[in-house]
């Protein structure tokens, strides 16, 4: 008995190593690397998760609070992200005022709408502005210091936020539980992002399936607060049940 714990802690300081070299990783990339079950891995990273040391995420884990950059994001989940998207436009008329947050979903968004005139569209994301630079649309960039999803944040931003007035605010999010709402890694983002939800007359969360479970360090809304979620058909029953009891309304694609 001794050898084995004293093996299983061998295995799990080296995928400590492997999780803080990469960043972040899925559960079969550690299963090939250790030779073990998955079974064994999801204890592993349990066991590491209980002592802080590295966040568990929907099928892998993460260093904690680790906030991957708009282009490694901008390639995950495209087919889903577009689905969502598709029907997040159907929700926007001509001549109307919305708010898009940072993220690579409302970034997908921002090329849904580029054909739809007249729009007056309030961001903190620099590649949703990138999106819009042709349109014929009245594009108003806060301002503020730049994270590494492309965010612009901090007291600059929410100051500009704070003197708009939106009727649909569109917001991405790292990740969604019961326990802790809507949620991101980053606590600037989420002091910016309650500033365009206060802005906003609605708010319709895009999140795709992945993100059901992911915890950030800082809560943005509870999920009570959205008028409406738009995800995908991933999404877990169990997940399911929990959103229709809570969220305004909820729309799968």
């Amino acid at each position: 008995m001794v050898a084995l714990v004293k093996l299983a802690r061998q295995r799990q300081a080296a995928m400590l190593d492997l999780i803080r070299h990469r960043r972040a990783v899925r559960i079969g990339e550690l299963v090939n690397e250790f030779g073990v079950s998955d079974l064994t891995v999801r204890r592993d990273l349990a066991a590491l998760a209980g002592l802080g040391l590295v966040a568990k995420v929907h099928g892998g884990a993460t260093v904690p609070d680790y906030e991957p950059g708009f282009a490694a994001k901008a390639t995950r989940r495209q087919a889903e992200k577009e689905a969502i998207c598709a029907l997040a436009a159907t929700l926007i008329r001509p001549g109307a005022a919305v708010a898009l947050s940072a993220g690579s979903t409302t970034a997908v968004l921002a090329q849904h709408l580029a054909a739809l005139p007249g729009l007056t569209v309030v961001t903190n994301s620099l590649p949703v502005a990138a999106a819009l630079q042709s349109a014929d649309q009245t594009v108003i960039l806060t301002g503020g210091t730049r994270t590494p999803s492309d965010a612009l944040v901090g007291p600059v931003a929410v100051a500009a936020i704070g003197q708009l007035h939106v009727d649909l605010l569109f917001l991405g999010v790292h990740g969604m539980s019961e326990r802790t709402g809507f949620t991101t890694p980053n606590l600037l983002e989420a002091d910016t992002d309650r500033a365009l939800i206060r802005s906003a007359r609605r708010l319709v969360v895009l999140a795709d399936h992945t993100k059901w479970g992911m915890v950030g360090i800082s809560t943005i809304a509870e999920l009570a607060e959205a008028d409406l979620l738009i995800t995908d058909a991933g999404l877990p029953e169990q997940a399911r049940r929990v959103l229709v009891s809570q969220v305004g309304e909820l729309r799968i694609v």
